[in-house]
């Protein structure tokens, strides 16, 4: 018998819910005839500081971009550390060495899989002068605790919010905890661009022109350039989509979380254990950018479900410090048991807006049966 396909993100249904105003969009853009540093890019950042709670928004390139940025910008460079975890997507980490920095990694927390704060207390010396917790898979970060180490070793503080946007700790959207809250609008995030996309809120009013300093080859006007920067804007044809797609974020963030509810439903009913499964800390709002699950039989999972047209990811297969870019560093095999046990354990399950009840029993079943 032959089965549809389910796959990890449909985009193209997404797209296909919102057609006719993503066209506009896309029309009106292209009629303007401005593409760089208009007004479509001005309005995306009205709206983004409003909705994550900050004065202001500075629209970039990249989420990577938007890490090393507010770094640069926050005068974060040679001969100094910053704190992160050794759990996330290899930006997280690379930004930091482009900004002439060192990153020093910390375990994260087993159920979250967010930087642990006990640990990244363990890690700061007194060349810290950093500390980026990532609010993975959608869940943010203790930013009660970490803003209290912060605040004990006089750090700055960059959320990394590639993977959240719209979490809520303890009542308030990530990104406005620290310094600066980097956004990522790679077309997969569930804020997602038709290309790459990027964006750094904050309250800081230095900060914010600082940063619209450095994306443009450090200047202010043609010809004149005050400072080392780099190219690193926003066009307007991705501005103008993702406006129209922030009107939908908060809807498509509810949807996400009750597929969520509906998996650990199937899954528990059909005998899974709930420690497999995501779980939702005490004062946080999950977006579930991913439903990641973990086993020690991942393998035979992606198996079972591969054959039956159910595709997975593993976001991460290792931790940062087993990244090979990253040897100069010397980080030794088990120094971050809790980051590389899940290393080995984590599989992310289709999780999109669009996904089916129907898809969620029928990826449950296939799941128990393999587990």
């Amino acid at each position: 018998m032959q089965h549809a396909h389910i796959p990890l993100i449909d985009l193209q249904a997404q797209y296909r819910s919102i057609q006719r105003e993503v066209d506009a969009a896309i029309r009106r853009v292209v009629a303007r005839g401005q593409f760089v540093l208009g007004p479509e890019g001005d309005a995306l950042e009205r709206e983004l500081a409003a909705y994550c709670g900050t004065r202001h928004a500075v629209a970039l390139a990249s989420g990577t971009d938007a890490l090393e940025l507010s770094l640069r910008a926050l005068g974060i460079g040679p001969g100094d550390e910053v704190v992160t975890t050794v759990f996330s997507f290899f930006a997280t980490a690379e930004a930091i060495i482009a900004a002439g920095a060192t990153p020093v990694f910390a375990d994260i927390e087993p159920q979250s899989y967010t930087l642990d704060p006990e640990a990244a207390a363990r890690a700061v010396t007194r060349r810290t002068k950093a500390i980026i917790p990532v609010h993975l898979y959608g869940h943010p970060c203790d930013m009660g605790r970490i803003a209290a180490l912060a605040r004990h070793r006089r750090l700055q503080v960059i959320e990394d919010c590639a993977q959240a946007i719209g979490a809520t700790w303890r009542g308030r959207r990530v990104g406005g905890f620290g310094a600066a809250g980097c956004l990522s609008f790679y077309p997969s995030k569930n804020l997602g661009g038709y290309g790459d996309g990027g964006m750094v809120v904050t309250n800081d009013a230095r900060l914010a022109r600082a940063l619209r300093l450095l994306r443009n080859h450090g200047g202010r006007q043609r010809y004149q350039h005050l400072v080392l920067g780099k190219n690193s804007r926003l066009d307007e044809l991705q501005a103008a989509i993702l406006r129209v797609k922030l009107r939908y974020l908060d809807r498509w963030n509810a949807a996400r979380r009750r597929h969520a509810q509906r998996y650990a439903a199937a899954l528990t009913r059909r005998g899974l254990r709930r420690a497999g499964l995501p779980k939702e800390q005490p004062g946080c709002r999950h977006v579930y950018h991913l439903y990641t699950i973990r086993s020690s039989a991942r393998a035979r999972l992606i198996r079972a479900l591969g054959g039956q047209g159910i595709a997975t990811q593993v976001a991460y297969p290792s931790t940062l410090a087993a990244q090979p870019a990253l040897r100069p560093l010397r980080l030794r095999a088990g120094r971050f048991p809790v980051a590389e046990r899940a290393a080995r354990e984590v599989l992310a399950l289709p999780m999109y807006p669009e996904l089916t009840g129907r898809a969620i029993d029928r990826i449950a079943r296939v799941v128990a049966q393999s587990a």
